[in-house]
């Protein structure tokens, strides 16, 4: 990525654990990403890098005044959506019966971001860039390729993205894709959304990330060997053939292998 994600896309994403350092070395085992804590006043958060770009973010879980949550929140990795204005995609988002975690806040220099939940109760950032656009590569060997929605009510969840930013939601084109639902930027697919019916009882709406494997069922026996867990194993489908893992602090994510990538 050489320039600005375009409003609606999935431009960054991040991970909060408890053990940031662990974290850290789980990932850059698994998919090659180099990082390290960065300084107390970024909140040490880590901004991980492939080939020298970035392509996540891994942060302590911590509370604003630096103190350790009590409860501790979940382990997840959080999509950010690009969008040119936090403010007004904010008030959109309250307008759609959405809500909001955080901000919006300035983040330095490097943009603007907030943390918002859509009406179905899944969690999302959204990032307005100044000097950083985001991901600096995706689609290859170790960088996100896909993000996608699990939502129990595809129809409510759809009208609110498109409602807060330029998307489209609509059924896929391809012809063994039995009706699954992409979300489409300037007509180009830049995630996908499906319902919860295969899931575990319990699990709520949320946003899964893609990384792009050469081999998910090596990576996946790696991830297993870090005491990472198999939440659905390697398998086989229209796009090629992923599986979907957790670190071992928690945090879900899917691994893939597709001949022909699609864009984060």
């Amino acid at each position: 990525m050489n320039g600005p994600y375009k409003p609606g896309t999935p431009c960054w994403l991040d991970l909060m654990v408890p053990d940031q350092q662990a974290a850290i070395d789980f990932y850059r085992d698994l998919l090659g990403w180099q990082g390290e804590i960065g300084p107390a006043e970024q909140g040490g958060y880590a901004v991980c890098t492939l080939k020298g770009k970035p392509v996540a973010g891994i942060m302590k879980a911590m509370t604003p005044d630096g103190k350790v949550p009590d409860p501790m929140p979940p382990t997840v990795w959080t999509t950010y959506l690009a969008t040119d204005s936090i403010d007004a995609t904010v008030k959109a988002v309250t307008d759609a019966r959405g809500t909001v975690v955080a901000g919006p806040m300035d983040v330095m220099e490097l943009g603007r971001m907030a943390v918002v939940a859509d009406p179905t109760g899944a969690v999302f950032g959204l990032w307005e860039a100044r000097s950083f656009n985001g991901a600096g590569i995706v689609n290859e060997q170790g960088a996100l390729i896909w993000n996608e929605l699990s939502t129990d009510d595809i129809p409510a969840a759809g009208a609110f993205y498109s409602s807060i930013l330029p998307v489209s939601a609509g059924a896929s084109g391809h012809p063994d894709a039995g009706g699954y639902t992409e979300f489409q930027v300037d007509g180009r697919a830049v995630g996908g959304m499906k319902d919860m019916a295969n899931l575990p009882p319990g699990t709520p709406p949320n946003w899964l990330p893609y990384f792009h494997v050469d081999d998910v069922d090596s990576v996946q026996a790696a991830a297993v060997r870090a005491q990472g867990s198999v939440m659905a194993p390697a398998f086989d489908m229209v796009a090629g053939r992923m599986a979907v893992l957790a670190d071992p602090q928690g945090g879900v994510f899917a691994v893939i292998t597709t001949g022909s990538p699609e864009s984060a």
